[in-house]
Parts: structure tokens; C-alpha cells; sequence
């Protein structure tokens, strides 16, 4: 099964992403960890991905279906997979339809989860991470062991992401309102769109996210 979470930044896409692929084995593809992925390598296009990210602009769309395309080519990705940050724009999308109907297959569902503009500033403010090991964490919904350091490296100070910034925030989530909320209606006129509420628990979330994913494979 083929999945899209689509929503703006902070809405809990990644949380929920990470279950699913935990229970149904299907391989998270996250583009922003892929694109961290490179900037730590330190590649030309890591590093380019990575000062584009970093002041809130999106990568171009050439990169990024290229990125994408080879990914869902591996093997892991042959039963299905979960897309994290990818579509972002409307020529996305419509590269991502071009290269599911080569491989013979279709995009069964979009997942849109949404939430008030502060409520995704707060989330996000919130955020940090272990510079050792990248491990994620959430001072307001998912805190570390003490509150401080990483469960995983007890000594290390989590950081907070520079496209964390609160500058950047707003600015992430103007460009999302800009370029992604057109995706909106361009996975309505597909009937693949089904909306949730990213307000509610992550435990409602996934719950009701699951629901569709059983009706949507009973409907074949």
C-alpha cells in the first residue's frame, strides 16, 4: 500500500509515519532525514539542501523527484511504502503519479493532517534533537528520560534544529500555505483525500489513520 502524509510542518506527520511502518513494515521514506542524511555526509547537495532548509525555503523539484524516484525503486519499497515530506508542490505530485503509473501501481491514499498556525509554532519551538545519533524528541509530547540529555547518549546535550528558529518557523509554514496547501485539492479530485484532526492525542491519530487504511483496502 502507497501512502502520503501530507500536512505542514510540526502537525506530527513523522510520528505517525514511524508507526506504520513499524506495524505494517513498510519503509518510512522521510525526505527531510534523507536530505540531513547528505548535509552530514557533507555533500554538495547535502550541504545546498541543507542552507536552503535551514532558511525555510523548499529544495528545487528536480532534486527532489530524483531523490524520491530512486528510493521507491529499492526493494523494501516494491509492497508499499510511507511518504513523509514528499509531494510538497504540485509538480510533485504529479511526477510522483507519473512514476507510480511506470511501476504499475497507484497512490491508494493521502493522509492530511491539520492544526492552528500556534499550535504548530508551540510544537515545533519545542523540538530537539541528539546531535550524536539524530534521535527526535519533543519537550511537550515526547521529553527525553530527564529532560535535558538523550535516553540513548546520557551525556549529550539535545540541541534544538536550526530550522527550528522561530523565524524560520513562520517562515516553513507561510511557504506551506503557499506551495503545499494546493496539493490539497489536487488529491481531493482523486478521491484519494481523507483529512484528520492533528490536535487530537497521536494515539486518535493513528487510530483513525489506520481505520482508513482498512477501508481502503477492503474497497480493493
Amino acid at each position: 500500500m502507497n501512502i502520503v502524509l501530507l500536512g505542514p510542518p510540526g502537525v506530527g506527520k513523522g510520528t505517525q509515519g514511524r508507526r506504520l511502518a513499524a506495524e505494517f513494515g513498510w519503509p518510512l521514506i522521510s525526505t527531510g532525514e534523507m536530505l540531513r542524511d547528505a548535509a552530514a555526509r557533507g555533500t554538495a547537495f547535502g550541504l545546498e539542501a541543507k542552507r536552503m532548509s535551514d532558511s525555510g525555503q523548499l529544495v528545487p523539484d528536480d532534486v527532489m523527484i530524483g531523490l524520491v524516484r530512486d528510493r521507491i525503486a529499492q526493494p523494501d519499497a516494491a509492497t508499499g511504502f510511507v511518504l513523509d515530506g514528499f509531494p510538497r508542490t504540485t509538480i510533485q505530485a504529479e511526477a510522483l503519479d507519473r512514476i507510480l503509473e511506470e511501476r504499475g501501481t497507484v497512490l491508494d491514499t493521502v493522509a492530511l493532517l491539520n492544526a492552528p498556525g500556534e499550535e504548530l509554532v508551540r510544537r515545533l519551538g519545542a523540538r530537539r534533537e541528539c546531535p550524536m545519533c539524530k534521535r527526535a524528541y519533543n519537550l511537550i509530547s515526547a521529553p527525553p528520560q530527564d529532560g535535558v540529555h538523550c535516553d540513548d547518549h546520557r551525556t549529550v546535550d539535545l540541541v534544538r534544529r536550526v530550522d527550528d528558529a522561530d523565524d524560520t518557523i513562520r517562515q516553513r509554514l507561510d511557504v506551506y500555505r503557499k506551495q503545499t496547501e494546493p496539493l490539497i485539492g489536487h488529491y481531493r479530485t482523486q478521491s484519494k483525500l481523507r483529512e484528520f484532526s492533528g490536535t487530537e492525542t497521536a494515539d486518535v491519530v493513528y487510530g483513525a489513520i489506520r481505520q482508513v487504511i482498512a477501508m481502503v483496502r477492503a474497497e480493493g
